[in-house]
């Protein structure tokens, strides 16, 4: 079984002169629930290389059992340090795919072609494909039979009351929950920072931080 896993590769977060990219905890809850199921996991972003760490997630509050293992684990920080550049995997290679979030794809994934390719390419495949949090925003630009490769599909995503909790309605390029609505997804969400998951056909979406875990495994049924 072998999984893509796609990373953001922009740090600054918009005009505010802060850091961003992605959120550790979705990036390493779902990492060792492939992993310790024996998934081989490959590593790509859009630059290659360090993809950049949302500082916000490696503060005390976010820290959770994935996050810590992951603070320990020097062979997977010496792996995510070397990530492929996207130009150099496609779906073929791939069982299937997962995009972690933090903000950072609301600026690179969203309109990154060959982001947008490599989806289609494992919609196209049916392959399953799992986005969690602001991931889903590597869906704002992918097509199926000229429409919107989310219209009529049932997903979620980082809500708009979320977003406004973390204060930066006014700093993202777009929300999430918004997009959706507008490509005519069947969009749906549950309280803030609860975990939740939609799996329509093969595409899986993760509201938060909180729902990366549950996504990975809904992926790894579909192994």
């Amino acid at each position: 079984m072998k999984v893509l896993m796609v990373l953001t590769s922009h740090d600054k977060l918009g005009d505010t002169g802060k850091k961003t990219g992605f959120w550790v905890e979705e990036f390493a809850a779902p990492y060792y629930v492939l992993a310790d199921a024996g998934v081989e996991v490959t590593l790509a972003s859009p630059k290659g290389g360090q993809p950049p760490i949302d500082p916000s997630s490696t503060t005390e509050d976010a820290q959770t059992e994935a996050t810590k293992r992951f603070d320990k684990d020097k062979e997977l920080q010496e792996k995510l340090s070397k990530t492929k550049k996207l130009e150099e995997v496609k779906a073929a290679d791939f069982d299937g795919v997962f995009y972690p979030g933090g903000h950072g794809p609301l600026w690179d994934l969203a309109t990154n072609l060959e982001s947008i390719e490599l989806i289609q390419d494992f919609y196209n495949e049916m392959k399953p494909m799992a986005l969690v949090c602001h991931a889903p925003a590597a869906l704002a630009n992918t097509k199926y039979n000229n429409e919107p490769l989310v219209r009529g599909k049932d997903v979620t995503g980082f809500t708009n009351s979320e977003e406004a909790a973390v204060g930066l309605t006014d700093v993202v390029p777009f929300l999430i929950e918004d997009k959706m609505n507008q490509l005519g997804a069947n969009y749906s969400k549950a309280d803030d920072w609860q975990s939740y998951v939609k799996v329509d056909g093969k595409l899986i979406t993760g509201q938060n931080p909180a729902s990366s875990e549950e996504a990975a495994k809904a992926l790894l049924r579909f192994l």
